[in-house]
């Protein structure tokens, strides 16, 4: 009810009288074809010179990029467009609306990218200051860091500006960023509206607008600044819809604000990649901890993505791999930006074997090497789960991802399985397995606040004594401590 409040205010205003809405009130409305098969041929058609054109795209150098972009891909190795980029690219430099479905990891942010710094670059015109020809809206602070850094890689050899904005930190040197013109800006909602209030920034002569990760943005709230965004747009634009998820939702918003757009859809909604091996322990609430250190101290966990439900809950977590001897940092939506990027590049550059993040990261780190995702807390929402194993076996690699689950998150393990239509396989070769939490109810809404509380026998060969059986939290750990952790 709440989402259908909203998406009846991103519909345009109705006109006086008593005329229909136009579909595209930017565009001339042409008349209806009077022969019934003619858009069904029309798109038979166009199918079939699309997976004519897919056949010969083999190579970035089969997609029609300047030389200045080739040039910078080679630089980076980059030879073999994924599917998405295969896709779009050719349909976005047509100049086409685009809705693009793709799960996470698929290479979203170039296939969008490219076409547009090649657009750009054969439409050279001197950016207006505070004006931008690009807007890209992003949901997180760490996202929008990396399209940046990807428009500044890619477009290396060209003649154009790229700035980002996001909050959490002073505008001082964003507004400067902006002051002399900038051909894409990268932007967070909040700090965009801001700008935007203090009169730093227009946005009349944004030619090209890109909403990338659509459903994460109607997910964490943002409907009321993406309907008051859209009127400062120009009506005449190029629209461009990238997200994981194709829900209902998504399915309004791209119909109030695409024109005539191509829809590109690489996998299912809600499924997951093929080369992430899944697996469920079942462990009692009080044992987690003590699970989650006696598989990290394994050897082949070398890089290690952990989710936790609650900001609270990410900082425990951290202290307690730290006290344990395992390097660790903490990244949620209550860490200073400056902090939030520490945390991401040590974990990057090896300085930390563990991440410990909320779901704001789930879409926002990306980052190659991750050998493991645990999902410390179930995520009660499908999606969610997709997107944060998602996070390894990027770029071509395998990855594994475990979720330990208690008895009251069994029905978020069943809602999971029964969206993506897969059964995990059970993992009990470990010392902690609880088989209580293993033959609860499927049933229910699951717990209260994550983890719930615990139920069930003690795990075999440990104590009881508050889940600390592993020699994890004694701090007599082998391994040193990172002197770059992030502190709170």
């Amino acid at each position: 009810m709440f989402k259908t409040a909203w998406l009846a205010l991103l519909k345009p205003p109705k006109p006086s009288g008593d005329s229909p809405i136009p579909a595209a009130p930017d565009r001339e409305r042409r008349p209806e074809k009077p022969q019934a098969q003619t858009n069904q041929q029309k798109n038979q058609r166009m199918s079939q010179q699309m997976s004519q054109q897919m056949k010969q795209i083999t190579q970035f150098k089969d997609i029609n990029l300047v030389d200045p972009i080739q040039k910078a891909l080679g630089e980076v190795g980059y030879e073999e467009p994924t599917p998405i980029q295969a896709k779009a690219i050719p349909l976005i430099l047509e100049g086409h609306d685009l809705l693009g479905i793709a799960q996470t990891g698929t290479g979203k942010t170039a296939a969008f990218c490219l076409p547009i710094l090649n657009i750009l670059h054969q439409k050279k015109v001197k950016p207006t200051p505070k004006s931008p020809r690009v807007l890209v809206l992003t949901p997180t602070r760490e996202l929008a860091i990396q399209i940046h850094e990807n428009l500044n890689l890619y477009g290396k050899h060209l003649q154009q500006k790229y700035a980002v904005i996001y909050g959490g930190v002073g505008q001082n040197k964003q507004v400067q960023s902006l002051s002399s013109g900038t051909d894409v800006l990268v932007a967070t909602p909040g700090r965009l509206m801001d700008l935007c209030e203090q009169r730093l920034l227009k946005l009349d002569k944004v030619e090209i607008f890109v909403l990338d990760e659509a459903d994460r943005m109607l997910d964490m709230g943002f409907m009321n600044d993406i309907k008051r965004i859209l009127p400062m747009l120009p009506k005449q634009r190029h629209n461009l819809f990238f997200s994981a998820t194709m829900p209902p939702a998504i399915q309004i918003l791209a119909t109030n604000i695409l024109n005539n757009p191509k829809k590109i859809e690489v996998t299912p909604p809600a499924t997951t990649v093929e080369r992430i091996r899944q697996e469920v322990m079942f462990v009692d609430k009080d044992f987690k901890l003590s699970l989650l250190v006696y598989l990290l101290e394994k050897q082949e966990f070398k890089k290690t993505l952990v989710f936790v439900g609650m900001k609270h809950v990410a900082n425990r977590v951290a202290e307690k791999l730290e006290r344990a001897g395992i390097t660790s940092s903490a990244i949620h939506g209550n860490k200073a930006q400056g902090a939030r990027q520490r945390a991401i590049e040590d974990f990057t550059n090896g300085k930390v074997q563990v991440l410990v993040a909320t779901d704001i990261a789930s879409r926002g780190i990306d980052i190659d090497g991750i050998t493991h995702v645990v999902n410390y807390d179930l995520s009660n929402l499908a999606e969610s789960y997709v997107h944060r194993i998602g996070r390894t076996a990027r770029a071509g690699a395998e990855g594994v991802a475990i979720s330990l689950v208690t008895g009251e998150e069994k029905p978020y393990l069943a809602n999971i399985e029964r969206t993506t239509k897969l059964q995990i396989a059970v993992v009990t070769d470990h010392p902690f397995h609880s088989e209580s939490a293993a033959n609860a109810s499927s049933t229910g809404s699951g717990p209260a606040r994550q983890g719930g509380n615990r139920s069930g026998s003690r795990p075999r060969g440990r104590s009881s004594g508050g889940g600390t059986g592993n020699r994890g939290f004694s701090g007599s750990g082998s391994r040193t401590r990172s002197k770059s952790r992030t502190k709170n």
